[in-house]
């Protein structure tokens, strides 16, 4: 694939999954801005990249004003790939209704915010690409997903209804539902897995590298399973 040219704006940069995004979203490419909650970037950030640190992406207001930031400094923006979020494992019973507030904030509340920023310059760009970060357990919720699930469930619908309302207008937008991806807590978490049956973060980046690339102009409204073996 080819993305260069492309200017593409990575939330939630700093993760384990973020910067599999970013390194193979710059291998093909692409120019990049990379948000984050924190204000250090990543010192596995790629060359030429741009970060935008200390971004709350639940506020409108710091919203608009990093994607303004984003496409005065880059003279466009192409692409959103949202990838912020959090997750959290409670059972409703001796739970907090914290877990069900923070799990949207985080996972969809982030997604909406971000979206709204960034249309303006999407539209301006004639062929825009937005794809969230879902998840398969909003597909099947098991016990204590509860809160992530529903969240998580949020950003599917929210990328069903977005592409359906920009479909006319040049941009699609898309959503990959990964299972249990293979990261450090995940494998500190769950230590007697077989780790070689998740997904590799840099499988589920080169996933979304297709959908922002110019191949995928026909798929809008998906809701892409990536699975591994689980």
């Amino acid at each position: 694939m080819n993305l260069s040219g492309k200017v593409l704006a990575v939330t939630g940069s700093a993760g384990v999954l973020g910067r599999a995004v970013a390194l193979t979203l710059s291998g093909y490419g692409a120019t990049l801005a990379l948000l984050d909650h924190a204000q250090t970037s990543s010192p596995a950030q790629p060359v030429g990249a741009r970060h935008y640190g200390g971004v709350d992406l639940t506020q409108e207001d710091a919203a608009r004003a990093v994607m303004a930031r984003i496409a005065n400094d880059a003279g466009r923006l192409d692409g959103l790939i949202n990838v912020a979020g959090g997750f959290r494992w409670e059972k409703l019973a001796g739970g907090a209704l914290e877990s069900w507030d923070s799990m949207y904030r985080l996972n969809l509340r982030t997604a909406v915010v971000s979206c709204q920023a960034s249309l303006p310059y999407l539209l301006q760009s004639g062929g825009g690409r937005i794809v969230n970060v879902g998840a398969m357990g909003a597909i099947k919720a098991a016990s204590g997903m509860g809160a992530y699930a529903a969240s998580k469930a949020g950003v599917a619908k929210l990328t069903e209804a977005l592409a359906d309302e920009l479909k006319d207008r040049g941009i699609t937008v898309n959503a990959i539902l990964p299972s249990i991806l293979d990261t450090p807590q995940n494998r500190l978490d769950m230590p007697q897995a077989d780790f070689t049956r998740w997904v590799a973060p840099v499988e589920a980046a080169e996933v979304i590298a297709f959908l922002v690339s110019d191949a995928a102009r026909a798929v809008t409204g998906a809701l892409i399973p990536v699975v591994g073996r689980v």
